[in-house]
């Protein structure tokens, strides 16, 4: 008995596709701030934005300025350590590559 063919199907469109220019747009200015500010290190943006949270507090309170100058760059040395300290602890949790096989 024979097969009757399949009814064509509609193609398949992405939904990009169906997104305006200024959707499109808003979007990729997003997502080049997102990879710009965050990318592989959301925690250097946490830290950056306690530094600065740090200096308005210290320039809001009355701090003598000399004292903001001196915290300010012991705080970002502080956060750039701790950074590499948590790379480092994540790539040393991180399971070993399998070997490749043999030729």
């Amino acid at each position: 008995m024979p097969t009757s063919p399949e009814p064509p199907t509609a193609p398949v469109v992405p939904a990009a596709a169906h997104r305006s220019w200024a959707g499109r747009a808003v979007r990729g200015f997003g997502r080049f701030w997102w990879e710009f500010l965050v990318g592989d290190t959301p925690e250097l943006l946490v830290g950056a934005v306690v530094v600065v949270a740090l200096a308005a507090l210290l320039a809001h309170n009355g701090i003598p300025r000399a004292v903001t100058v001196v915290v300010l760059p012991v705080a970002v040395a502080a956060l750039l350590c701790v950074s590499a300290a948590w790379v480092a602890v994540r790539r040393a949790r991180k399971p070993p590559a399998p070997p490749p096989p043999p030729p």
